[in-house]
This record gives C-alpha cells, structure tokens and sequence, in this order.
C-alpha cells in the first residue's frame, strides 16, 4: 500500500500507548491480516487508516466480536465501499451476539437461582445443627 505524504502515521509504540494495549496485541493482528503497515526496515509505519482498524478491532472485540468476523467486515467494506452489504452482515452479527447474551443472562439467571436456593438450605441447615 503507498502511503500518502500528507497523512499522518504513527509507530508500534504511538498505537500502543493511545490504545493502551501491547506492541505484541498490535503484532499478533498484523499477522492476522486485519493491520497492514509500511515498513521501512524493521520500522511498521502506521497509516490513518490502520489507525482506524484498530480502533474497530478493539470496539469490535468488547462487543464479542471474533478477530475472524472482524476480518470479514474489513474484506467486505474493502470490496464494497457503499458498505450496504457491510451494514446488513453487521446487522446479522449484532443481532446474533443480542440473542448470544440474552442467552447467557437466561442462564446466570437459573444459576443464581440455583446458588440462592443451596445457600438457603446450607443456613437452614447450619441453624438446626448449631441448636
């Protein structure tokens, strides 16, 4: 990718500290294809754009997306700039991590039921063997 001389760029360690995640987190998704720096030697040059990426991995990751299905919105939008196509998968993955949490909060829901039911025998019990 040629970089613009007028856009700005930004090291390993500038992306590291504004983001404050590792230079090692910021390696591993290069490798996995989503970041895509200049070099110059052993120097990574990072473009406003992976910038960006970054960003979007880091959002993407807090809401349960998965590096793969990050991967996919980024070939998408690559493809297709009007990103209509991007919207609707994004639409379809957020609708599916809705119906995965609200899954997950029906099921802590029985748990803690559970766990309040046994800890109110193990009082109960508790009170008749300490009479």
């Amino acid at each position: 990718m040629k970089q613009d001389l007028n856009e700005p760029t930004y090291s390993i360690s500038d992306l590291a500290k504004e983001f404050d995640i590792t230079t090692r987190s910021i390696r591993f998704y290069e490798d996995q294809g989503l970041l895509s720096p200049v070099r110059h030697g052993q120097t990574r040059i990072y473009s406003k754009r992976d910038k960006v990426r970054l960003k979007l991995i880091l959002r993407g990751k807090r809401l349960g997306f998965s590096l793969a299905e990050t991967g996919r919105l980024f070939e998408l939008y690559d493809a297709d700039k009007s990103s209509a196509k991007q919207l609707r998968t994004m639409l379809d993955l957020i609708e599916q991590k809705k119906a995965d949490l609200t899954q997950q909060m029906d099921d802590i829901k029985v748990v803690l039921m559970e766990l309040v039911t046994a800890e109110r025998r193990c009082r109960d019990t508790l009170k008749n063997v300490e009479k």
